[in-house]
């Protein structure tokens, strides 16, 4: 099992000392969240709280995950990245292939990209983007991206995008993962047709469930055999009996946070963000025997 510490909460000025630190610690990677803005009169709810509210402060950093992973790789030398998750549809498809493609190169493939529709209306219209429609967009530039991470010339002609001849280096070492996160089942078979799927914050007899719902959609889909991870965040305590349900129920990383594990919404200060990532470390992934890097 991995284990990957998520670094919502925490500001930006940080991300490298604690991606460092993560690293040391017997963490396999970390996850970066995703916002261009966050707009002062917000009418969308969001979609994983019975009330509709984010269960994230206004005030808190969303640094560029691409730029932030030049950075955090840098400093790094096995830590793994993915962001959890890109609101793929708020962007253009071949700006996303360059970044996300040269990140890739830069951290010497250790980059995978979680992907979204995006619940936030306010925020895709500010950047130009329709709202409407963001689903059957989102499958195409997947396509797309795949096809421009190949490497060689590449054009491209479909419903939402059209593209001459191109070519676009330099091209990563091997095509990026996509994991998909949500639980609708657009979501969880959009998933089972790619590389992953990202759920956060299930009961293990839910995440069981949809577990087994991927499962099925793998097979319809003819992916059954191919690599697939599950990267989820559970409402379980991370012993060794959890992390052997969780390895049988297919989940491959699981998503954590050291500080709201003790408590704390947001760390106080980039040492109190270190000293809970240590503490984590030692009392969950150390007595795993190493498992968890």
């Amino acid at each position: 099992m991995k284990f990957t510490q998520a670094l919502i909460g925490l500001p930006a000025t940080d991300y490298v000392a604690v991606a460092a630190a993560a690293e040391a610690a017997g963490f396999s990677g970390v996850a970066l969240s995703d916002h261009i803005v966050y707009p002062s009169k917000l009418e969308s709810r969001y979609p994983y709280t019975p009330d509709g509210a984010p269960q994230f402060e206004h005030h808190w950093d969303w640094p560029d995950p691409w730029v932030a992973v030049g950075a955090m790789a840098s400093a790094t030398t096995s830590l793994e990245f993915v962001t959890n998750v890109f609101v793929l549809p708020a962007r253009e498809p071949l700006m996303v292939a360059k970044s996300v493609g040269s990140a890739a190169v830069l951290s010497g493939g250790r980059v995978s990209l979680g992907i979204g529709a995006g619940w936030m209306r306010e925020e895709m219209e500010m950047v130009g983007q329709r709202f409407a429609g963001r689903g059957k967009r989102m499958d195409e530039m997947i396509e797309v991206l795949r096809a421009t991470w190949a490497g060689g010339e590449v054009e491209w002609h479909g419903e939402h995008y059209d593209f001459p001849a191109f070519e676009m280096r330099p091209a990563p070492p091997h095509q990026v993962p996509i994991l998909v996160g949500g639980h609708s089942e657009v979501a969880l078979r959009r998933a089972a047709r790619l590389d992953g799927w990202i759920g956060v914050n299930y009961s293990m007899d839910q995440l069981a469930a949809y577990c087994e719902q991927l499962d099925g959609y793998r097979e319809e889909a003819g992916t059954a055999d191919s690599p697939f991870q599950i990267v989820a965040s559970p409402w379980a305590v991370p012993d060794a009996e959890t992390v052997e349900r969780l390895e049988q129920l297919g989940v491959t990383t699981l998503l954590t946070s050291a500080w709201m594990a003790v408590g704390a919404k947001e760390p106080e200060s980039r040492e109190h963000a270190i000293d809970c990532i240590g503490r984590y470390a030692e009392r969950w992934i150390a007595p795993l025997g190493g498992r968890g890097s």
